[in-house]
């Protein structure tokens, strides 16, 4: 479809952090309407994110709706930090829109209709929470082959019992077992392998993580690769850290109704913090979001 909007405000946050130029970062364009899909493209390709979400409020089905495209030009679904971004965002221009809502508030992502949470406690910056669907496993993956595609050893795959597993809450990621965080941070991925990996086993990104200490805040350390969209590595991973909470409590490491985090990004130096919570109607993924840059987009 066409549309006569010529400019349109943008903004950018850093997601997952509550300081600036940590975290993910994020561009969201508020628009009037749908945009034809070829301008999507073209602006996500000029901010050149990982991801960027375009927001707008539709009066008939009283909520946000949220689309979200790589730089690449793939259309990303489902709650991750494209999402947790654009909520915020609402949130911190007060855009009123969530108190409209006559139940549990909810945004709308493509067609999908994504219960959320928001919190103030009487801070600067709301806490978001956005459910996900529970978890399910897939296929998993030999440690031989998985540790030749990130330039590890075999043996630095060696956990408990646990193998390179694929998780879904809503996209299929690898959780990836690493023995500890000097390996972790040794990772180097081979992208033509981990290509081949994620279509011969039916998952997008690898989530590569270690367990911490039990005295650290968080409960797992970890990084993000999906070549196959064009991300060479993710500061935060809101589609992988459900699916990684999710393996745990299937695993029987972690309990349900209780609040845990995972620390990712480090190795970017852009450190973000993503908490979740399983329950049984899904896992609550949450964090918060800063806004770092605003202006005017012409097209």
């Amino acid at each position: 479809m066409t549309t006569e909007q010529k400019s349109m405000q943008y903004y950018v946050l850093d997601v997952f952090t509550h300081e600036r130029f940590k975290g993910n970062q994020l561009a969201v364009v508020v628009i009037n309407k749908e945009l034809d899909l070829k301008l999507y493209h073209d602006i996500s390709r000029e901010f050149n994110f990982s991801e960027t979400s375009f927001i707008h409020y539709s009066k008939e089905e009283k909520a946000l709706k949220v689309r979200s495209f790589t730089a690449s030009g793939i259309e990303i679904n489902g709650a991750g930090h494209n999402l947790l971004g654009a909520i915020c965002l609402a949130e911190l221009k007060d855009m009123n829109i969530f108190r409209h809502q006559e139940k549990a508030p909810f945004v709308i992502m493509k067609d999908e209709r994504i219960p959320i949470s928001i919190e103030n406690n009487g801070h600067d910056l709301p806490y978001v929470g956005m459910l996900q669907k529970p978890a399910t496993t897939g296929n998993t993956v030999p440690i031989e082959d998985m540790a030749a595609a990130l330039s590890l050893q075999p043996e630095d795959l060696v956990v408990r019992d646990w193998l390179p597993t694929v998780v879904s809450t809503e996209v299929g990621h690898l959780m990836i077992p690493i023995k500890n965080m000097e390996a972790l941070n040794r990772a180097v991925p081979v992208k033509p392998s981990l290509r081949n990996l994620a279509t011969g086993y039916g998952f997008e990104g690898c989530y590569c993580f270690t367990i911490t200490d039990k005295d650290t805040p968080q409960i797992a350390q970890a990084r993000f690769f999906n070549p196959s969209i064009g991300i060479d590595e993710d500061a935060a991973t809101g589609s992988a850290a459900g699916p990684l909470g999710g393996f745990l409590f299937l695993k029987g490491y972690i309990h349900q109704h209780t609040d845990y985090s995972i620390l990712q990004g480090v190795k970017m130096n852009q450190p973000s913090v993503l908490r979740f919570r399983i329950t049984p109607e899904g896992i609550w993924l949450s964090g918060t979001s800063i806004i770092v840059m605003e202006g005017i987009l012409h097209v």
